[in-house]
């Protein structure tokens, strides 16, 4: 099985700049390519009897050296790879978008997930990765030996870098303590199992809500640009990351124990984009991070052999009585205790919900 290890460089300040102008060429390019193909798009829808053929990867890659580099000398600082993989990139977001999978790309900016690929004379040591252009770099974090990838990602967040390329690793079959357990997301609790069990979500952004809600307030009246707002820029993108690093944090560790201890999990396919429509919970929901459980359960399950089980978005969890089977027609989300008018059973809302998950579940395999 192939997973994405990432962790932090410890680069010296001659290895930030290197690794900046990286970034700035791959996005410089990835902007110069988005800017031509809007062009011959627009030519095309334009000019139907004189269509121009929009160009691959490759091709793009020829228009720049041939009209792009010879006026901007910066690009021979840094690897041919930087540009290479920046306009892939830009032809696969195309590629997304003609298959109607995903909206047109957009341009980058600078500071905002600043990252490029590099390929070639990649090592890896003990605490080093041995880069193109830029040599040896440090790691805080031991590596994984006898690795040899073909591609490496350098990424910015906030004032650190980080590294990441890919492993293979073995599928670990670990006992599982349950055959199956159905998972109901919340946003009072970030998982209820129908086993009882409760587990409480991070909710980092409401804790430091009030701690960015001041530092952008003190940012209004800089001068964009000048040192003071690159300082305060830097401190509201470290917040942002503490936030982001403690949601994560909480999901791992929950599908970690969900995949390992369990044989078959059982959620919800949720329309989270939906949910996030409803501006009174969007917050809470995306402060959950129901999206990233999702992703993080998928690729955990087959790391340790477990069978996730998704149930259709429109069946009736929190409705259905759990002990007998019937459906309200109306229960509201201010109800949090479900109450059967049939047989009289009493449950809590979540508890009932993830119980009638279980059950969908084990018929469905």
């Amino acid at each position: 099985m192939i997973l994405s290890f990432k962790t932090e460089l410890n680069l010296n300040n001659q290895q930030k700049t290197l690794c900046a102008k990286h970034a700035g060429v791959a996005r410089h390019a990835y902007n110069w390519g988005l800017s031509l193909t809007k062009f011959i798009l627009d030519h095309n829808k334009a000019n139907p009897d004189d269509k121009i053929k929009f160009p691959s990867a490759i091709e793009l890659h020829k228009l720049l050296v041939a009209l792009c580099k010879p006026k901007n000398l910066w690009y021979y600082e840094v690897s041919k790879c930087a540009p290479q993989f920046a306009l892939r990139n830009l032809r696969e977001a195309w590629k997304r978008c003609f298959g109607g999978v995903s909206k047109p790309p957009k341009f980058k900016k600078k500071g905002r997930n600043d990252s490029f690929t590099l390929d070639g004379s990649i090592k890896i040591d003990h605490f080093h990765v041995k880069l193109p252009k830029v040599g040896w770099v440090r790691t805080f974090e031991r590596l994984p030996q006898g690795v040899n990838p073909k591609t490496i990602t350098i990424s910015r967040t906030a004032d650190k870098w980080f590294v990441s390329f890919k492993i293979e690793v073995e599928v670990k079959n670990t006992p599982k303590a349950h055959e199956i357990v159905g998972v109901d997301l919340g946003v009072k609790t970030l998982a209820t199992l129908s086993t009882g069990e409760v587990f409480e979500g991070a909710k980092s952004y409401r804790k430091f809500e009030a701690k960015l809600s001041r530092l952008q307030y003190l940012n209004r009246h800089k001068e964009i640009g000048s040192k003071n707002w690159k300082k305060a820029q830097i401190k509201m993108a470290r917040l942002h990351r503490k936030i982001a690093n403690i949601r994560k944090d909480v999901l791992h560790k929950l599908t970690t124990y969900l995949a390992k201890n369990h044989s078959k999990i059982v959620i919800e396919n949720l329309n989270v984009k939906g949910m996030l429509a409803n501006h009174k919970l969007a917050k809470a929901i995306a402060d959950m991070g129901f999206y990233e459980f999702r992703r993080q359960l998928e690729y955990k399950c087959q790391l340790f052999g477990s069978q996730l089980i998704i149930v259709d978005r429109w069946f009736p969890s929190s409705k259905t009585c759990s002990n007998c089977g019937t459906v309200k027609e109306k229960m509201s989300l201010s109800e949090r205790t479900f109450q059967c008018e049939s047989c009289g059973f009493r449950c809590d809302r979540d508890l009932n919900a993830s119980k009638n998950l279980a059950f969908a579940g084990s018929s469905l395999v």
